[in-house]
């Protein structure tokens, strides 16, 4: 049986937590940078946990005013500092509420300039290196990330995007262009079949390269979140894919 598993940013601030943690199976907590702080980490951690939700954590770049989502060039100890002490601090409360954080994911413009520039994929996922025993990288399928990922030896788990458009690289199309965001939620999970079943995903353009991810993330901040993520769940299940962590 085919699956997939269902990630979702969480910790923004953005109201859907609670209504989204019913729904997937991964959480991506906000650990400081573009969003959260103790309280909401705490918060996120809790529900996660009384869910039986896997708990990931979401460093970013430290830009709250842009939400994360402007690419900045830093220096590599600045990127380094940042996303350590991201890191560091989720797993620090995860430690003190008996939970277990399985892996970490980069957030917005730092997501995408890691999954084009291996340098910068080095950079941000070797500040994670040594926290934490075993802790695994969900990395965007088709991009730099899986690549350096793997070569520094952490687990990885590759994943797509449900509500954003393609290029026909496999790289997200940029925010900044018409269509990048999905809203559909009929659509994205017709989509979300094809990738469980076929592994593949069509571009903007109409093309259709290969995708080998088995999580699928869909955006806290996505006004259709939760409708997004319902009709998943039912879609998946009326076409026998489980929906389950991939962790």
């Amino acid at each position: 049986m085919s699956f997939l598993d269902l990630n979702a940013d969480l910790g923004e601030g953005m109201g859907a937590d609670a209504a989204l943690l019913e729904l997937v199976t991964s959480a991506n907590i906000a650990c400081g940078g573009h969003a959260g702080d103790a309280m909401s980490m705490r918060v996120a951690i809790v529900q996660a946990m009384a869910r039986g939700v896997t708990i990931g954590a979401h460093p970013g770049f430290a830009d709250r005013e842009h939400f994360g989502r402007r690419r900045l060039v830093l220096p590599p100890d600045e990127l380094d500092r940042q996303v350590r002490e991201q890191v560091s601090t989720l797993l620090e409360l995860a430690h003190d509420l008996g939970a277990d954080v399985r892996y970490f994911k980069l957030h917005g413009a730092l997501a995408n300039m890691a999954a084009e520039e291996p340098a910068i994929a080095a950079v941000a996922f070797a500040a994670a290196s040594g926290l934490k025993p075993d802790l695994g990288i969900l990395a965007i399928d088709n991009s730099a990330q899986v690549e350096v990922g793997e070569g520094l030896g952490f687990p990885v788990m590759r994943e797509a995007y449900a509500d954003r458009a393609y290029l026909p690289s496999g790289l997200l199309l940029p925010r900044s262009e018409p269509g990048a965001v999905l809203h559909d939620a009929g659509d994205i999970a017709e989509r979300a079949i094809r990738l469980a079943e076929a592994h593949e995903i069509v571009a903007i353009d109409g093309t259709v390269f290969q995708c080998e991810a088995q999580s699928l993330c869909i955006h806290g901040d996505t006004p259709e979140a939760v409708e997004i993520a319902r009709t998943l769940r039912q879609r998946l299940d009326a076409a026998g894919i489980a929906v389950r962590s991939a962790w």
